[in-house]
């Protein structure tokens, strides 16, 4: 069973698989039996979410099955390099609405990750991205100890400049042709948090503003 964290009651450890909560927003470790209603969703969302997805630049890639790509993003999860989370809103049982995941995990030295996200349309506007985004990097550098996340945004992509905007995260640089999106080379912002930048939270951070 995972264990379940009530922000911001973070424990001094982190043991995967965990569930992360915050009042009616509930973090959900990534479960093979949540594929069929993550695709399903994410065909819903389809012209929401395809300008931003990313595609592989190799025609020759052999096109995975669903219960394929499941069982590799929980056997990553179980190997530490990627956290998975499913966002939902209403409670622990309620509807997926959408993810949130930590990747490129490094830790050693330099205790750095990746952090994406994405929303059923349904729900954007209502900040539950940034309180995601806000409740994972609360979590990850409470427990696991990370000093760094990264999150890289197209600049085309204003929604989700938003959200890094909200909480604060510091302009780091552009990168050109950085990841391939959509059928081709896209350029990409990165936008950064230290821990000593996050101080006691951004949580805290959320919730002074109003």
């Amino acid at each position: 069973m995972p264990q379940v964290v009530d922000a911001p009651q973070f424990p001094a450890e982190h043991h995967w698989p965990v569930v992360l909560r915050h009042g009616d927003l509930v973090l959900t470790p990534f479960r093979v039996k949540d594929m069929n209603e993550v695709a399903r969703l994410r065909t819903l969302n389809m012209a929401w979410l395809s300008p931003w997805e990313a595609t592989s630049p190799d025609p020759r890639v052999e096109v995975v099955t669903l219960s394929q790509r499941a069982r590799y993003v929980v056997a990553q999860a179980r190997k530490g390099v990627t956290l998975p989370w499913m966002v939902r809103v209403d409670g622990l049982h309620s509807a997926i609405v959408g993810q949130c995941t930590l990747a490129n995990i490094v830790l050693g030295s330099a205790r750095t990750a990746s952090l994406g996200y994405w929303i059923d349309q349904k729900y954007a506007g209502r900040s539950i991205t940034p309180m995601a985004v806000a409740l994972v990097t609360d979590y990850t550098m409470a427990s696991m100890g990370l000093h760094r996340i990264e999150i890289c945004i197209r600049p085309e992509n204003t929604a989700s400049l938003r959200v890094v905007e909200k909480l604060g995260f510091r302009y780091e640089g552009h990168r050109p042709r950085y990841i391939h999106i959509a059928g081709a080379w896209r350029d990409h912002e990165i936008f950064v948090l230290t821990a000593e930048e996050v101080g006691e939270g951004l949580l805290p951070r959320l919730a002074s503003q109003g």
